[in-house]
């Protein structure tokens, strides 16, 4: 076994610590991606089911297609947290009655 000094020693450390760095940064950006990719498709999926609760929901006589386009609007275009004083059924979010 080499006997090695405190200088190299702290070398080597070095070195494997900026690897094992690189590696899990690596590893983190391609889960960073495929997260980001399922969350894309996950959007996609609930609009898609948005829109058929809509439909059916229209078939249904439940709603008319205006009410539809109102409710539509609001459940996909709210970007703020908590509810408004004066929050609809069709998700809580819009301040439609």
């Amino acid at each position: 076994m080499d006997a090695q000094g405190p200088e190299d020693l702290g070398r080597t450390l070095r070195g494997a610590a900026e690897n094992l760095y690189q590696e899990l940064e690596e590893h983190f950006q391609a889960l960073t991606a495929t997260l980001n990719l399922k969350m894309e498709e996950m959007g996609r999926r609930l609009q898609d089911l948005q829109s058929n609760v809509d439909q059916l929901m229209v078939q249904a006589g439940i709603t008319s297609a205006t009410e539809k386009q109102t409710v539509r609007a609001c459940a996909l275009g709210f970007s703020g947290f908590g509810k408004p004083p004066n929050s609809c059924s069709c998700c809580g979010h819009c301040e439609w009655n």
